[in-house]
């Protein structure tokens, strides 16, 4: 909806007529795995008057449809919480139970070849088991050319504690460069009322960011006036074991200051860890039941 009045704004509505259809029945594309959200979509695309395509049906442990874009933005589900098995699919390289990852996989899977996607993801999937593999994958595929760390309570209130990232690639060349802008860093916790996000929030990491939508613009470190905008060779993050979360090097001077974190983030990294640790013993408890490792408990009985 944003991006159709975003086009609107800047062509005054003088398109050609014969763009005007297809724009309006054939560019909006997506997929939504409950029903009331699915009908709520619906329903306010047409009244901007869009006639998107939305599918009833899940991304992730479902065959995609065959269809390629040329954009994809989406903002996946947050947490762990889900099927936790590893969808049964030929088109995802790696496999895991880890729904952001596999989210990723999807957005590569469906982009056409030159296509590009902004995805958000929170900071556990960039160091999660098996994210260094996935990311191997996409800066091979794709050009990782830009993440983007979100200030704490980007999504506040809606998932307050969740730290966040966005990360931006194009398929169809390998990346070289990643250029990492850190938003979060000494940024005050954003709040619903007295410190909301704002565009002002994204100003300087547009400008750095260039006009390319695929991230080749002119890029220079000093256009961040305070040290934000950092680039990473290839060979750089090859030596990280592709961790993207490793990618820092502000301090954060929040962190010293004696001050707890909200009590919103504490309990959603307490959950995260929680879940990460029940996802480990799932992983631990099909390989026993598989035979693929033996039984330490039955071992020693044994012994």
């Amino acid at each position: 909806m944003c991006s159709y009045e975003w086009l609107i704004e800047h062509t005054k509505g003088a398109m050609p007529r014969n763009l005007v259809k297809p724009l309006k029945s054939h560019t909006y594309f997506g997929q939504e795995l409950v029903e009331r959200p699915r009908r709520l979509t619906l329903m306010n695309l047409y009244l901007h008057g869009l006639e998107p395509h939305i599918a009833l049906g899940d991304s992730i442990y479902t065959i995609s449809s065959g269809q390629h874009f040329d954009v994809v933005m989406t903002n996946p589900p947050f947490g762990t919480r889900g099927a936790n098995q590893a969808p049964a699919r030929d088109d995802f390289t790696i496999s895991t139970s880890n729904k952001q990852l596999n989210f990723i996989q999807h957005v590569m899977t469906i982009l056409k070849p030159g296509g590009r996607a902004a995805v958000v993801v929170p900071d556990n999937c960039l160091f999660a088991d098996q994210a260094g593999e996935v990311f191997k994958i996409l800066t091979e595929d794709c050009s990782l050319h830009t993440v983007l760390r979100l200030p704490n309570g980007t999504f506040v209130p809606y998932s307050p504690g969740t730290k966040t990232n966005v990360i931006f690639f194009t398929k169809g060349c390998k990346t070289e460069t990643v250029w990492v802008y850190d938003a979060r860093s000494n940024v005050p916790h954003i709040t619903k009322k007295d410190r909301p996000l704002t565009p002002q929030h994204f100003a300087e990491f547009e400008k750095c960011y260039g006009a390319d939508p695929h991230g080749r613009a002119k890029r220079r470190p000093i256009d961040s006036k305070e040290d934000r905008w950092r680039s990473f060779r290839i060979d750089e993050i090859r030596e990280r074991d592709y961790k993207i979360d490793t990618l820092k090097w502000l301090k954060d001077e929040s962190l010293d200051d004696g001050e707890l974190a909200e009590p919103e983030e504490l309990v959603t990294d307490a959950i995260a860890e929680l879940e990460s640790a029940l996802l480990d013993l799932q992983t631990l408890n099909r390989l026993l039941e598989n035979g693929n490792i033996e039984n330490p408990v039955r071992r020693l009985g044994e012994a």
